[in-house]
């Protein structure tokens, strides 16, 4: 039907053609405010869903702590013994007892897989969800087309909540002092925009090559096996900056160009869409002066029988942020755990797993757990973790001018992955290793498989996709969520 000219349409008047030109004047396009419409309390209804994905920087030993093989050859075995967990039949590591008394809580994936053992690169697989790397990938040189993490992917597909950032990542990016900062943490070619809120909560332990673990109680020197004398490393966030998914360079400039056109701002007073860009606005202030936003991450000056719960050092105070920073409504929270590679134990390996590594990881874990569980945060938050890869069956003393003691090597054809929280069926093992702990040997599962059980409990729709820089689709999964792990 042809409509006259001077008709008005049905369903715009002129204050709308006004409100809609005063958009496009700021630069807002309508799918962003449709973005700032969709934080506003009617569209939070749904429970919040988040994860906490803790990372074992360096890549921990399946045989030494959920996978061991008592029964294997000599030069596999190893010097620690299994001890029952709670759940019979199931058993893990003696120096892990108190993750032995909650296996009500967790489940173990023992077929994890993938092909490549450098660090960098299997980080860069484990971090992203993909089995292969692009033709693009450079070691130590993140890029802008690198795949976007799984954090950047779950802060840019689910529902921000209040002033908090979609993902956050803590204490600190994951470095290697001899190469430099690991690809795969980041956005890549989702854009900076999406770049999940880095917390650079230390001031960079890296930079000592050889000093790795949980400060200031259980810093060791991974080449000499010892504990180190050093103890005056920051741990706080002394300046918050704006998360790039907060304001990105766009809305940065936005804010001088409202400082500038604030006559024409009042103008608008009546308009939605300018009190959405303003409630963004607000929500970028109120982020970095709010209280609540300050307490959270005061985790030291927390009451000593939480401290001691979760263990007075940077593993227990990155657990405890991270359920913080979850329960204020951050949706995922990575805590890489370890510096310089904690777990990378070519060298030193038992001594070092077993009086720096294994005890504040249990303490930390497990309070982590309890505090989610008594909260009633559980039943809503998937806790995961993993490493970049498991560690070779032989032990080996190939640098003995280094360590003094033997360790284990780079092994990405399998590792255990914890699970819990949820719907993940307690006490529950999903696939297993074969005899010498090398390789999967049934239900083999892969980086896209643990990314996609990831997205899975952040509620992610199976047929969501993302899209590049360019407007480029991309599936967000790449694989079926781990089949059986979760009611």
């Amino acid at each position: 039907m042809h409509t006259p000219a001077n008709a008005r349409h049905p369903l715009m008047d002129r204050r709308a053609l006004l409100q809609a030109g005063t958009i496009g004047a700021l630069g807002l396009s309508m799918a962003d405010v449709a973005r700032l419409r969709a934080t506003s309390p009617a569209a939070r209804a749904e429970a919040p869903k988040a994860v906490i994905f803790l990372f074992l920087t360096g890549g921990a030993s399946q045989h030494d702590t959920f996978d061991m093989k008592p029964n294997g050859p000599v030069d596999f075995k190893g010097e620690f013994n299994p001890i029952a967990t709670r759940t019979p039949g199931i058993q893990i590591c003696e120096h892990l007892p108190m993750l032995a008394e909650r296996s009500n809580h967790w489940a173990l994936v023992r077929s994890l897989t993938h092909t490549n053992n450098g660090h960098d690169a299997a980080t860069y697989l484990m971090l992203t969800g993909r089995s292969h790397l692009p033709t693009t990938f450079r070691s130590s040189r993140p890029q802008s087309t690198d795949f976007p993490s799984i954090a950047a992917i779950a802060g840019a597909m689910t529902q921000r909540r209040g002033i908090w950032p979609g993902a956050a990542v803590l204490p600190e990016k994951i470095y290697h002092s001899n190469t430099g900062i690991y690809p795969g943490q980041f956005a890549g070619m989702l854009g900076n925009r999406h770049e999940p809120w880095f917390l650079e909560m230390t001031d960079k332990p890296h930079a000592y090559h050889s000093y790795s673990g949980a400060f200031p109680q259980y810093l060791f020197d991974l080449h000499k096996g010892e504990l180190s004398d050093r103890r005056d490393w920051r741990f706080e966030v002394p300046n918050l900056t704006l998360p790039e998914g907060a304001l990105d360079p766009r809305h940065r400039q936005r804010m001088n160009l409202l400082e500038q056109i604030e006559g024409q701002q009042r103008q608008l007073e009546a308009s939605p869409a300018a009190g959405s860009y303003d409630r963004v606005r607000q929500s970028a202030v109120t982020l970095l002066t709010s209280p609540d936003v300050r307490s959270a991450f005061n985790v030291r000056n927390a009451p000593p029988r939480i401290l001691e719960r979760y263990g007075n050092n940077s593993f227990g105070w990155s657990l405890l942020m991270a359920r913080r920073l979850v329960e204020a409504g951050v949706n995922m929270v990575q805590v890489n755990m370890g510096n310089f590679g904690s777990w990378d134990l070519h060298g030193n390996n038992f001594p070092c797993l077993k009086d720096y590594l294994f005890p504040p990881t249990d303490r930390a874990v497990s309070a982590l757990l309890d505090d989610l569980d008594q909260s009633g945060l559980l039943d809503s938050t998937l806790v995961v973790m993993a490493g970049e890869f498991g560690r070779t069956p032989a032990i080996t003393h190939i640098a003995q001018n280094i360590y003094r003691t033997p360790g284990r090597d780079h092994w990405g054809a399998v590792q255990t992955a914890l699970f819990a929280g949820a719907g993940v069926r307690g006490g529950t093992v999903i696939g297993a290793s074969d005899a010498n702990g090398a390789h999967p040997a049934t239900d083999p599962q892969t980086p896209e498989n643990f990314a996609a059980t990831i997205y899975d409990a952040l509620g992610i729709p199976h047929n969501a996709e993302w899209h590049d820089t360019t407007g480029r689709p991309y599936h967000v999964y790449m694989a079926d969520p781990i089949r059986g792990l979760r009611r």
